[in-house]
């Protein structure tokens, strides 16, 4: 008697690609949208949270190009989950540029320069990487004795006394530094 051989859950999602590809297999349609559904909308939700109601546009609109273009996967080029995260940065892109209310200070385009990684977090690493923009901008426009306290205590993990010692000031002179260095930066940041 033959048995069955049961498929891992990620060649089940590309057996089910094919169906649709193939057979326009509605049913395996269903089993990618009870996947994919929920991460893509994650994924939108991650970039503006309480946008549910462009989240689930995205999510449908995904699940469009699914149908529609199954046949053009690739698993040589590119991994399932890859494909439709593709699928669905380009859906968002479009959905924005359609929809300019959802005016956004990250730039769609940075967020995809690399590899799609379904657990990856573009939208996170976008914005840190902005912020790592804004804070270096305020650094350069600190005076030279502020940025210096600022190395010592935040970069090199030095105690305001340590960093006293290590600089020959008073410990006043360290913490006010500190404080005057941190309100200076808050400003430039925010700019």
């Amino acid at each position: 008697m033959e048995r069955a051989t049961k498929l891992q859950p990620d060649e089940q999602r590309v057996a089910d690609m094919f169906a649709i590809a193939e057979h326009r297999d509605q049913a395996a349609l269903g089993r990618l949208f009870d996947h994919y559904v929920p991460k893509v909308r994650s994924f939108c939700l991650a970039a503006q949270p309480g946008s549910n109601l462009m989240a689930d546009d995205i999510a449908q609109e995904v699940m469009i190009r699914i149908w529609n273009k199954a046949h053009t996967y690739k698993p040589e080029s590119a991994s399932l989950n890859t494909w439709v995260f593709t699928l669905a940065r380009n859906a968002r892109i479009d959905y924005l540029r359609k929809n300019s209310r959802h005016q956004s200070d990250i730039d769609p385009e940075y967020l995809w320069q690399h590899v799609v990684d379904e657990n990856a977090d573009p939208f996170k690493d976008a914005l840190q990487k902005r912020d790592k923009e804004r804070i270096e901008h305020g650094l350069s426009k600190l005076p030279q004795d502020q940025k210096q306290v600022l190395a010592k205590v935040y970069l090199e993990g030095k105690t305001h006394k340590e960093a006293a010692e290590e600089l020959s000031l008073p410990l006043g002179t360290i913490k006010s530094r500190v404080r005057l260095a941190l309100h200076k930066l808050t400003i430039y940041v925010k700019r």
